[in-house]
Order: structure tokens, then sequence, then C-alpha cells
């Protein structure tokens, strides 16, 4: 790598910024195909390993191929591994590993053997791993225990016994959860027979994970998470158009509720400047509920059986709330209705409040339920979520300000 032609491999990066910034693997292997296999691999390695390995999945097989045989050898055999496992796994963005040793070498041997390996390269080493002749994981050593160890001292005597390991097919989603409380820098991943294949940086990890969750802002209200700011419009269209086509249909269902109570608009026509007052709130209300929901999902702290109190929690925060913006709506609509000379300025601040509660409720409850309905269903619990709660929100809040009005009032 230190013959190649620096120039020829800062354009190749530069050319690949945009991509990289808008994660498009397909994009990102277009401009790289073009370049010889020494230069693709060199900037392969400038990349996260799970997106390098879906631009390397991505480039035309004459390309991958001499991409591979232009690589090292331990990062060509670990591309070739990780090619095995799909997408969403941690298998997809292993590293080589780098300081594995027996149980019987000893500390200075290890020290030695470090020493060279840095030497000859970039290696950034943080645990040393020790295996037993299978490349079973039997222990790792710190960095503290190798450096203030006597170097007659054998790694078996000085290494930390059954570590945290991740299995390659382990979900990132998953891996997430299993890491929330160990902040280790690196982390050994093995496989159904615990031999070590690999190594997974955490902040790779977290890196990828924080992609993931924003790219939820888009999934809730039906945007695509392949959809980059350089996808085409067409190809946008085509994304985002069938969900507005059903955001209409929803919206109708709101109309209805509406259109049923037509003759009570007609006599209260007040009741019109409230509408929108109680469909927002509800709305803001449902978002929040919603907001927190995916968020649990995501970091692994919705637990089976955390359900229920989620959805007793979001119902009493919509209450108390509800109860809040209801009593200051009240009096908005008191000064409304006693400017207009209304007849019962305090029985439509009487309905209004209570709409707005029952709404707030209503619509916290929705707030967790969409994602949980959609996760039992096997659906992600983001995909259009926001779609569904505005429906939920709208008809809800509208129905009650309507339908009180009419019972108590008309």
């Amino acid at each position: 790598m230190d013959l190649l032609d620096r120039t020829t491999i800062q354009e190749a990066a530069a050319d690949l910024a945009e991509e990289i910034k808008t994660r498009s693997a397909g994009g990102a292997a277009a401009k790289l195909a073009h370049f010889g296999g020494v230069e693709i691999a060199a900037a392969l390695l400038r990349l996260s390993p799970g997106f390098a390995q879906d631009v390397l999945a991505a480039l035309p097989d004459d390309a991958r191929e001499r991409t591979i045989g232009a690589a090292p050898e331990a990062v060509a055999r670990q591309w070739q591994r990780n090619a095995l496992y799909d997408e969403d796994v941690v298998g997809r963005m292993m590293e080589p590993v780098v300081g594995a040793f027996p149980a019987d070498a000893t500390v200075g041997e290890a020290v030695e053997a470090l020493r060279e390996a840095v030497r000859a390269g970039s290696v950034l080493i943080t645990y040393i791993w020790v295996v037993d002749g299978e490349d079973r994981l039997a222990g790792i050593v710190t960095m503290r225990d190798l450096l203030f160890n006597d170097r007659g001292r054998r790694l078996g005597e000085v290494m930390l016994k059954e570590p945290f390991t991740l299995k390659a097919t382990t979900t990132l989603k998953d891996a997430m959860k299993q890491v929330l409380d160990r902040h280790y820098p690196v982390y050994p991943v093995t496989d159904a027979e615990g031999r070590l294949i690999g190594l997974v940086r955490g902040q790779a990890m977290f890196e990828a994970q924080a992609i993931e969750i924003t790219l939820q802002a888009g999934t809730m209200v039906g945007v695509s998470d392949e959809e980059r700011l350089a996808t085409p419009w067409k190809q946008s269209l085509r994304m985002r158009h069938p969900w507005l086509q059903l955001n209409l249909l929803t919206a109708f269902l709101a109309a209805a509720v509406v259109g049923i109570f037509q003759d009570t608009i007609d006599r209260l026509v007040i009741l019109a400047l409230f509408l929108p007052v109680l469909a927002g709130q509800s709305g803001n209300t449902g978002c929040q509920a919603l907001a927190v929901t995916l968020r649990g999902m995501t970091l692994g702290e919705l637990k089976p059986g955390t359900e229920k109190p989620l959805i007793r929690k979001e119902a009493l925060l919509g209450a108390m709330n509800g109860v809040g913006v209801g009593l200051a709506a009240a009096i908005g609509m008191y000064v409304v209705a006693s400017g207009q000379a209304n007849e019962h300025p305090i029985l439509l601040s009487f309905v209004v409040l209570l709409a707005m509660v029952g709404s707030c409720v209503a619509s916290g409850i929705s707030g967790a339920l969409v994602p949980l309905t959609l996760k039992r269903f096997g659906f992600d619990p983001a995909t259009a979520s926001s779609i569904f709660l505005t429906t939920a929100t709208d008809v809800v809040s509208m129905g009650m300000l309507l339908g009180l009005a009419t019972i108590l009032i008309w």
C-alpha cells in the first residue's frame, strides 16, 4: 500500500465524499469501478467496514475480483467471509483479527509480535485475544495486564476468562441491546462453535445504529430509507406517492367524521374554529408518545411485558397534559363565545375541555399502540407510523368535540 499513487487514492476518496455522506453503496461503486484494484482496496479501507462491504458487493464482478486480489491477504479473507452474512448482522462489519495468541505464549512473545505488527503497517491494537488450537476464544488480555506483567508469564495465566462476545449472525439491533451497558472499544465476534472470526469496533456499531435512527424520521412519514438527496426525482416520486395516496384515504376518514356532524357545525359555527386546535394538540401528544416508543424499541429498552405499563403511562400523561391545555383552550372558547354573544359560552368551554382531555388520552395511547401493533404484525414499527397516528388523532379529536357538542348543546 505504501507504493500506491497517493494522488490517485486521494482523488478516489474525494470522489466518494458525497456518496459516503448519503450512504449510497451503488453510487460509490460506480465511481470506483474504473480505478485499479489497488486503488479501490485502499479507498475501501478508509470506509467503515459495513459500508465498505456494501460497496464491494455493488462493484462489477471484474472490479470486485481485482480489488480482493490487490488487498492485503488478511483483509481479503475478511471481506470474503463478511460477504456470507446479511446486511443487518454483525458479521457484515467485521475487521480482521489482530493480536491472537495461544494460551501458552508468553507476555514477552506477545509484545514482540505486536511490535512487529505495528511496524509493518497501521494497526490499532486494543486487546490481546487468547485462542486454543481450533481458534476458539479462551480469554482476553488488556494492554494494562500485558505491559505490567512479567515477560515470562503465560498469557493463559493473566487473561480474563469467559469474555463477552458477539455472534456473527446477531442483528445489529440485538447487538446494540447487548452492548448497551458494555462500552468497550472493540468486541470479539465468534461463530456458532465459538471460534474467533473477526472484530467489530464499537464506533462502527454506534455509527450504523445512529444512521438507522436518523432514517426513522423519514419512514414515519412514508419516505423510503433508500432515498437520499441525490436520488433522481422520478425515483423519489415512485417512493413517496403511494404513501401520499394512503394519507389522502385516511384524511377522508376524518372528513367523514366532520360530515356526520354537519348539522351541528351549521348551528354552532364557532366549533369550526377549534377543530384544528384539538387536532393539533392531540397530534402533538401522540407524536411524543410515538417518538418515545420508537426510541425504546430501537435502544432495546422495551422488554416483553412492558407494553401495558407503557400504554398506561401514555394514557396518564395524555390525561394530565389534556387537562392543562384543555383549561387554556376552554378559556379561549369562553372568550370567543362571549365575544360573539353565544347563548352557551360556559357549556361550550366545558365541551372543549372534555374533548381535549379525551383526545389527548386517545392520542397518547395511539402513539404507543401504532408501533407496537405494526411490530406485532411483522412490519417495521416506524413504517408510515405518523400517517396512521394522524388519522387516529384527527378522527378522535374531531369526533369527540362535535359529538359532545351535539349531545350537550344541540
